[in-house]
């Protein structure tokens, strides 16, 4: 069982609990057995296929199998993308008779070393999107090209409207004259490009491509922490406000800016996918709950974020690719990017921009008692704030998934139960993740005492706080320092000695003898 330990800054300790030794002795050797520290990171479910669409979990397999990397990898990524290609073309509507909607709109990490793939892992799902916006980018040449048609034309029928208007305002004839001035002023719209992802894009420039794009834009990083970073720059609060109401898809936006002009957003929809390292994500976890820049919910909206173990066992698969499992799944993504929500049951009210399905009554009465459930744990649960922000926000999560599955799988009428079961899988499974994501974060002494703890027989005999911080490991800082030490001593494992000798007082530590036996 998790020991929390006591945390007594050194400075503040009793004079009793330091050992007074007179500079340049040795030390005793009553020390206590050392005790274990606590288990790393928590445990996390593995990755059943069986959440994933039945349409796509070949290709997904097919993909963590050819890499050897978590299956968990191309899955997440795979519902990130899924959640993009819909966007705004349909919602779910959770409760029987209520007008809160839900668009499938997801954040997605995914969290590992280097060396366990993480790009190219998200290179296979994000292909089916590349394919996508090649075949709007193709579109869209084709279009511009009746566009300069359409101008040279209309260029044509301004010049003799507007010999025709000279002739009307000579003879008196205002409503023809004016009449005559609408048509020679009138040019076609330029074609707007079909986006369906960018890597790079200021804030203004997101704006207008959500402007041309109402379903919505995936922003993909291969590095999510450069991203993050980004937000925390003074002067970037206003970028970082509009990513926060972008995450829900269903609230509209608008820029007014100097150069640009005014920029109305129908609905700001932004899927976002990425990769981060356990390193980073945790000094940023750390930071931001320590009450930093990004304590405002951000982080818990990468809902889909996972944090696998690595494969026990690697093996060289070295085959041709599966191009039947591709190709199923890419017909998905091509069906999906072209829903007809009349076709597939779809209820659009007058004024609504987002047209909406819900559950049937099976489906319904188990959403219903698992929303009841989770409402209860978060009322009653002594959850960390930030596990409870990242939970509570599962309210929308289940449904969205729920909904994408069922347009993977069913593709028309209310979203039934076993689309739903998949979902409430995957919040279940995303928990465990969570819980991992957190437990650094969560447990920074604990965290910083890991990482001292093997280190300790590099140090020298006795050292002083000095001798880790100097080296600035990962947590050790001053404040870490003194908290790892602190634990330490809790565990048996570290003692300090405050030495009496010419100038202030210092304290070094000595390692547990048992450690240095066991290790030889």
């Amino acid at each position: 069982m998790l020991r929390e330990p006591t945390r007594i800054p050194l400075e503040s300790r009793p004079a009793d609990f330091l050992v007074d030794v007179p500079a340049g002795t040795g030390h005793g050797d009553d020390w206590p057995a050392p005790e274990d520290l606590p288990a790393g990171l928590p445990p996390v479910q593995t990755f059943d296929p069986a959440l994933l669409p039945a349409a796509l979990r070949p290709w997904i397999t097919d993909i963590a199998d050819r890499m050897q990397c978590p299956p968990d990898y191309p899955a997440a990524a795979t519902v990130v993308c899924l959640a993009a290609v819909v966007g705004r073309q349909v919602g779910i509507r959770p409760k029987a008779r209520d007008d809160w909607t839900v668009a499938a709109n997801l954040w997605g990490a995914i969290i590992g070393r280097p060396s366990l793939l993480k790009s190219p892992a998200l290179a296979e799902p994000m292909k089916a999107v590349d394919a996508l916006e090649v075949k709007a980018r193709d579109a869209h040449a084709d279009a511009e090209k009746e566009h300069r048609a359409a101008l040279t034309l209309n260029a044509a029928y301004a010049k003799e409207a507007t010999t025709r208007l000279q002739k009307a305002v000579k003879d008196g004839d205002k409503l023809k004259a004016e009449a005559l001035a609408r048509e020679a002023i009138e040019e076609p719209e330029p074609p707007a490009r079909r986006r369906y992802k960018t890597s790079d894009a200021t804030v203004e420039k997101l704006g207008e491509l959500l402007r041309d794009n109402p379903r919505g834009v995936l922003v993909f990083r291969d590095e999510l922490v450069g991203f993050l970073r980004s937000l925390d720059r003074e002067g970037r609060e206003g970028t970082r406000a509009f990513y926060l109401e972008a995450w829900n898809g269903t609230g509209g936006f608008v820029f007014d800016r100097i150069g640009r002009g005014t920029v109305e957003i129908e609905a700001a929809c932004v899927s976002i996918l990425g990769g981060i390292q356990p390193g980073p994500l945790a000094d940023y976890l750390s930071e931001t709950l320590r009450g930093g820049a990004g304590d405002d919910g951000l982080l818990q909206r990468f809902q889909v974020a996972v944090w696998p173990d690595p494969p026990a066992v690697w093996v060289n698969v070295d085959r041709w690719p599966d191009s039947t499992a591709r190709q199923t799944a890419r017909q998905v993504f091509d069906r999906l990017d072209a829903i007809d929500p009349g076709a597939i049951g779809a209820t659009q009210d007058e004024g609504d921009r987002l047209p909406w399905l819900r559950f049937d009554a099976a489906a319904q009465a188990l959403f219903d008692h698992w929303r009841a459930v989770l409402e209860r744990r978060l009322r009653t649960e002594d959850l960390p704030p930030a596990l409870e922000s990242h939970l509570a926000k599962y309210r929308s999560l289940a449904p969205s998934l729920a909904l994408l599955s069922h347009l993977a799988d069913v593709g028309r009428g209310p979203v039934g139960e076993p689309s739903l079961l998949r979902g409430l899988a995957w919040c279940e499974y995303l928990e465990s993740h969570a819980r991992r994501i957190y437990a650094p974060a969560l447990a920074p002494d604990l965290c910083a005492a890991r990482e001292l703890d093997r280190r300790l027989l590099s140090l020298p005999e006795p050292f002083t706080a000095k001798d880790i911080y100097k080296n600035c490991w990962r947590g050790l800082d001053r404040e870490g320092t003194t908290a790892a030490l602190a634990t330490l001593e809790d565990f048996g494992r570290v003692r300090g000695e405050r030495t009496q000798g010419p100038g202030r007082p210092t304290v070094r530590y000595r390692v547990n003898p048992a450690l240095r036996g066991a290790q030889q």
